[in-house]
């Protein structure tokens, strides 16, 4: 997570994806030795000299304006997300990486979530690990695992690690590929916001050597916020959910969020949502009561057997 490598890749991806023609340049043909725009005809057009934009490329320019960086952006076509983020890369300063205080959860925001019932609820740290889950989120996403996320923040599952590492969590996603791609866009913003943390330098370097897959993604270096996107699961005991994944800043815990999954009323997702609630109430938290999860969810709630509402 270096300065100069980080922001000399970003620039250098995003002008690999242009080609002359997109920005209104000639094509002359023939064979060029790198893809998409060179560093002279990006300059040319960015009104930047080619050697400021060389150094601007091998984080050399910690003080370049902001209208250089938006000319730059401009040529590029970056949308705001991108161009916010060229902005991070290129303000920021190398710093001495100093190990952060392990994270807390407020027992009220722990509360709130349990609160929450069968409605999914998890909070994820600065670092993407689960600092709290309510049982249905449990049951959604982790039901392989131990329900209560340990004290230890080495010890806490991290959904970073289990989406390229974990069998589990890849088959639970029905476009894993997309999911795969959100996640290393989210690590990669935040890693531009914090580039002294010596946690997420050592989650992204896991990553990269355990994982083929995270190592081509990081390359790519993909940018993009995912506030509220739509998956489809295919979840081992209640089949295919499509549901909406909420994801909200916590703004009393920075580097906090909340996510939060639903489904559309009285469809065959809130029907299994209400079976997977079910299911994250067993009192014996071995998993022994799934094989039966029909008679274990009608047993406790009748009016759910009979498709009565709950709310």
């Amino acid at each position: 997570m270096e300065q100069r490598t980080d922001l000399g890749e970003f620039l250098r991806t995003r002008r690999a994806r242009l080609r002359p023609e997109d920005v209104g340049l000639p094509d002359y043909g023939g064979r060029r030795r790198v893809p998409g725009l060179r560093r002279e005809e990006l300059t040319q057009l960015a009104g930047v000299s080619a050697g400021y934009y060389t150094r601007l490329e091998q984080g050399q320019s910690p003080n370049a304006s902001d209208a250089v960086l938006d000319a730059v952006a401009r040529v590029l076509r970056l949308d705001d997300v991108e161009r916010s983020h060229l902005h991070s890369l290129a303000r920021r300063t190398p710093r001495t990486r100093r190990r952060s205080r392990p994270e807390r959860l407020r027992p009220s925001t722990e509360l709130m979530i349990d609160a929450l019932g069968g409605v999914p609820a998890l909070v994820i740290g600065r670092c993407n690990d689960v600092l709290a889950w309510n049982r249905s989120a449990h049951a959604l996403l982790a039901g392989h695992l131990p329900y209560r996320a340990p004290e230890q923040p080495r010890q806490r599952p991290n959904i970073a690690r289990q989406v390229f590492l974990d069998p589990h969590t890849r088959e639970l996603y029905a476009d894993w590929h997309g999911k795969a791609r959100d996640t290393v866009a989210d690590l990669r913003m935040t890693a531009a916001r914090r580039p002294d943390d010596p946690e997420l330098a050592g989650l992204i370097g896991e990553l990269t050597l355990k994982s083929p897959e995270f190592a081509s993604l990081w390359a790519a270096h993909p940018v993009h916020k995912c506030v509220a996107p739509t998956r489809v699961f295919h979840h081992p005991v209640v089949g295919s959910m499509t549901l909406n994944n909420e994801l909200m800043e916590l703004a009393h815990d920075p580097g906090q969020r909340l996510a939060i999954f639903t489904a559309a009323p009285d469809s065959p997702s809130a029907a299994a949502l209400r079976l997977l609630a079910c299911l994250g109430e067993d009192p014996r938290g071995d998993g022994a009561g799934r094989a039966h999860g029909d008679a274990v969810c009608d047993s406790r709630h009748p009016e759910r057997a009979s498709g009565g509402s709950t709310a």
